[in-house]
């Protein structure tokens, strides 16, 4: 099968709606069904958002839907013919790939799974079925499936909370792809984790998770993309969307743009103790620096003499296996500190493109993208973004074709040039974020501190 007909059965998740843990833990009403149902799962870490289109209409519960998401089940009538097509989301715009035409046979439940790299040409759709029967009273039923592509041979352990696992016996042993079957516990208190086979040094640790008597769960192991180390998140879907729960471990991962053209170097503190970033400079950029998820208090204090304090006490909130940019910004008389959040999954078929005003003499500015600089008749790739304390405005995650580009930045509606690229390469599945700050010296123009896959 080629690549382009796998991504019509892969990317076609249905009725996709997210559902909080809260969510997760309500029990539904199990009936034996009449009908056979369907549930597709965008397992696929390097592709792409993708919108819907049911016998012809496009379903606005279904645009630009994510990695990591999960349907609701879909009842449909058995014997009944359906016709699915699917729009993946490019830079060129919305593109019906091809339609799928589906018989459905009564009392099967089928999981469509993506999985596999679109970059790395290793994409496939996993099609499980699956008897809608009864579920044992009192009891939680649950398939655990493996669709970390990078991940060996594991073993699954879903025990009473805090148990000891030298004495447990895991539930399934699962290779990439494998299924597990229909695994029914009692219902109430449990906690997931996973070890590579034949080890108990755990990889991935749920925590306390709640499976309610009733629920019919399905529990797949995909590529972790958020802050943290461990190889694996879960996704867990019941018959109305899914969540993602993550290593109860994982930190929140935080990196330091200074932004302010007349204040020395400076350190980052957390909390009065701890040293987050160290004698970081104008326009640089620090990499991500991993802390546990909490509150903080954080100072930005002078590098030469901590006890010269610009910025003291801004509380932050870092939440776990968030991704976070600190940038200091406006003057030193008026020293800001936004925090903003990023989401650095890298998507094979696009450039992702995102700009910040942090530039207090550029009040407002449109953004150009072009393969010459050569502006006067081009629409702006991006209108309006207004320089704002305490909350930076910016363009979002753009997408673009892989190409040549030189950026242009004017002030909004004009085509005044602000601050101008050299010719910049491009390259799909690869991010660049750029902040507009102010001059180096009185006077000096605004310029571009890049970041990201700017950096290498």
């Amino acid at each position: 099968m080629s690549l382009f007909k796998l991504w019509i059965l892969v990317l076609t998740p249905l009725f996709l709606m997210g559902c909080s843990n809260d969510d997760m833990t309500q029990p539904s009403q199990q009936q034996v069904p009449e009908s056979a149902s369907i549930r597709v799962i965008h397992a696929s870490p390097d592709a792409p958002t993708i919108n819907i289109a049911i016998d012809g209409t496009v379903i606005g519960a279904l645009v630009g839907v994510n990695y990591q998401t999960a349907s609701e089940l879909l009842p449909v009538g058995s014997g009944v013919s359906y016709d699915f097509a699917v729009q993946a989301n490019t830079p060129a715009g919305s593109v019906e790939v091809l339609s799928l035409n589906l018989d459905a046979q009564e009392s099967v439940l089928y999981d469509v799974v993506a999985t596999g790299s679109v970059l790395d040409s290793t994409l496939e759709a996993l099609v499980f079925s699956d008897i809608q029967n009864e579920i044992g009273a009192g009891n939680a039923r649950a398939r655990v499936i493996h669709v970390a592509e990078d991940m060996a041979m594991v073993d699954v352990y879903i025990t009473r909370l805090d148990a000891d696992l030298a004495s447990a016996q895991a539930n399934t042993t699962l290779s990439y792809k494998d299924s597990s079957g229909s695994i029914e516990v009692a219902g109430g208190e449990y906690q997931i984790r996973i070890t590579l086979a034949g080890s108990q040094d755990v990889v991935f640790d749920s925590g306390a998770v709640n499976l309610a008597a009733g629920e019919d769960l399905l529990v797949l192991a995909t590529q972790n993309v958020n802050a943290g180390d461990s190889p694996v998140d879960l996704i867990v879907a019941n018959d109305r969307g899914s969540a993602t729960i993550l290593d109860k471990n994982s930190p929140a991962s935080i990196r330091v743009v200074h932004g302010v053209a007349d204040a020395p170097n400076v350190d980052i503190i957390a909390n009065n103790t701890l040293e987050l970033i160290d004698n970081i400079e104008f326009t640089s950029v620090s990499d991500y620096t991993n802390v546990n998820a909490n509150d903080y208090l954080i100072d930005v204090a002078v590098a030469s003499n901590n006890a010269s304090v610009v910025i003291d006490d801004a509380p932050m909130t870092l939440e776990a296996g968030q991704f976070y940019t600190a940038i200091a910004n406006n003057d030193l008389a008026n020293i800001d500190l936004d925090i903003i959040v990023d989401m650095p999954r890298r998507i094979a078929t696009a450039v992702q493109l995102r700009m910040f005003n942090a530039s207090t003499q550029t009040p407002s500015i449109d953004i150009y993208a072009t393969s010459d600089g050569e502006i006067a008749d081009v629409d702006p790739l991006a209108t309006d973004i207004s320089y704002m304390p305490g909350d930076l405005s910016q363009t979002g995650y753009m997408v673009l074709p892989a190409g040549d580009y030189v950026i242009t930045v004017t002030p909004a509606n004009s085509k005044t040039i602000s601050i101008e690229t050299e010719l910049l390469t491009f390259e799909v599945n690869k991010i660049y974020t750029a902040f507009a700050v102010d001059g180096a010296a009185i006077g000096a123009p605004p310029s571009l501190i890049l970041a990201d896959d700017f950096k290498y």
